[in-house]
């Protein structure tokens, strides 16, 4: 196995507010290796980053993400529910994350949405010199994506103890990894998953023990709220 790798889950957000820029740019600071982020539509067809289908939780605003404009989520407070000190933090469009990120870090875009499927390929495909790896838990989407893109990297993620069909899905779509939930690995997946040549990222871990466990289990990396622990611990 090589590098352990640290993906910071939604940037640094046990640090700073969740999918933003500041969260970002504290995860790449900490040494994170890549970024974990999420992706909803606006109604006018923009990928902006937010993992809730609403804004109520993350922003001062209220209502679905797929019901506000760009211009109307770009008003929103994206920072001030984590820390004042954030109050400055908007929601970040994809386009804007890879601008700055391009050629510094890798990007693991979580699609939560499959209406942004499109929108994240033809971005992808104008960033060709970013390191974008696409996952979601529509297997369905990613199969999609595999053939309007033969060489998009891919990634399955899973939640269930039931795990061997999903990483056969995986593989048959050439999924260049496979992200379980933690409580859900086990060294059969590991094992089976290299076996097919995927990579395994397993989430959300920041306890020590839980990745002393990861690493006995030979896992590739992690997802992680704290890159600053988790770099450290590496």
């Amino acid at each position: 196995m090589g590098e352990f790798f640290v993906w910071a889950h939604r940037g640094a957000s046990a640090l700073a507010p969740e999918n933003t820029l500041a969260a970002f740019r504290i995860a790449e600071a900490a040494g994170a290796d890549g970024l974990e982020l999420d992706v909803q539509l606006s109604s006018d067809g923009v990928p902006v980053v937010v993992h809730d289908d609403t804004v109520d939780r993350t922003t001062d605003g209220q209502g679905a993400v797929s019901d506000l404009t760009l211009a109307e989520l770009g008003r929103l407070d994206a920072g001030s529910w984590f820390d004042g000190t954030f109050a400055a933090e908007r929601i970040p469009t994809l386009e804007e994350v890879l601008k700055w990120g391009v050629g510094r870090l890798r990007f693991n875009v979580e699609i939560k949405d499959s209406a942004a499927g499109q929108a994240v390929l033809d971005l992808a495909c104008r960033y060709h010199r970013a390191q974008i790896v696409v996952s979601s838990f529509d297997h369905a989407l990613l199969a999609t994506l595999r053939c309007r893109a033969p060489d998009l990297p891919l990634a399955f993620l899973w939640e269930q103890a039931e795990w061997a069909a999903a990483v056969e899905r995986a593989a048959a779509c050439r999924a260049v990894s496979f992200h379980p939930r933690f409580d859900c690995l086990a060294a059969e997946l590991v094992t089976a998953c290299h076996c097919h040549g995927m990579a395994v990222y397993p989430w959300t871990v920041d306890d020590p023990a839980a990745l002393e466990h990861c690493r006995r289990l030979a896992v590739d990396g992690v997802f992680c709220n704290d890159p600053v622990q988790v770099v450290a611990w590496r």
